[in-house]
């Protein structure tokens, strides 16, 4: 058995000099962590193709995509959109329906007005006519009056169907656009194309 005053000298001699192998432990890892650290770090500055050691001549070829790709030249702007428009109007509006036309006019655009079966004969006589003589128009030829009115309800699906029946107008005019707008006579711009 031993001495308790033993034992208490030997636990102090434990605290004040630890084992040496027990101290030192995480000593060779870290020597070897930083040596293949160290070699893979070489290995791939020597590989790379940006590198600058005198060991591999710099290569042209680059490993990214982007080197590769060919710049487009620049090019000029765009040309501007081109839409179809249907303008629709209803009894009495004849004469906003000229001026919303009017308004929205670029001879590069397409146009559908239409006034429906609540607007009298004689309103839409006038406007086909405004349509057929006006000289910009006619040089252009890109302005089509809906002859035969179709009655529209604004709640229905009678809106629908002219719209469509617009829609196949421009279409088989065989016009180039890029957008359909549908407007009504009442409608105004506030810029201009």
């Amino acid at each position: 058995m031993l001495n308790p005053m033993k034992k208490l000298k030997s636990f102090y001699k434990h605290l004040k000099y630890p084992a040496i192998t027990t101290e030192r432990k995480w000593i060779f890892p870290l020597a070897i962590a930083s040596l293949v650290f160290l070699f893979i770090f070489f290995i791939t500055t020597l590989i790379s193709p940006n590198a600058t050691t005198p060991l591999l001549p710099p290569s042209s070829a680059s490993i990214f995509v982007e080197s590769k790709l060919q710049l487009l030249p620049i090019s000029t702007v765009p040309a501007p959109p081109r839409f179809a428009y249907l303008v629709s109007g209803s009894a009495g509006d004849g004469a906003m329906l000229k001026r919303t036309l009017q308004a929205l006019y670029h001879p590069n655009n397409h146009y559908v007005v239409h006034l429906d079966a609540d607007s009298s004969p004689q309103e839409r006589l006038h406007l086909h006519k405004f349509v057929v003589n006006h000289p910009i128009f006619r040089k252009f030829n890109n302005v089509r009056m809906i002859t035969k009115a179709n009655l529209v309800t604004y709640r229905g699906p009678t809106m629908v169907a002219n719209t469509l029946h617009a829609a196949a107008i421009l279409l088989k005019q065989g016009g180039e656009w890029d957008w359909f707008i549908n407007l009504s006579a009442s409608d105004y711009p506030l810029v201009t194309q």
